[in-house]
């Protein structure tokens, strides 16, 4: 069984409640079988998220459509994309530039 905590989960609102539902349901949809690293809500960004062990963030603030984030973890520069295509796309690329 998972034993996972949502980080702040105590100070999410509806909206925020929201966006879980959201990621929660892209996690289901295209990354079932994919190990979760971390979920929660960001209070600084807004952001409520799922991190994946593949190093794809799956992410949504105040209810809105998700997006998928992907780090340089070189540079710490984000990158935000509308679909899996486009962020796996940038997830090889960077693994390449190692």
């Amino acid at each position: 069984t998972l034993d996972m905590n949502i980080f702040n989960f105590d100070k999410m609102g509806s909206s925020e409640k929201h966006s879980l539902s959201l990621v929660l349901d892209s996690y289901n949809k295209y990354f079932p079988n994919e190990e979760i690293f971390q979920m929660g809500f960001n209070e600084m960004s807004g952001y409520v998220y799922i991190s994946l062990e593949n190093d794809i963030q799956i992410v949504s603030c105040f209810g809105q459509e998700v997006e998928y984030l992907i780090t340089d973890h070189e540079t710490g520069d984000e990158f935000f994309f509308d679909n899996i295509l486009d962020s796996q796309e940038k997830l090889e690329q960077l693994s390449e530039k190692v």
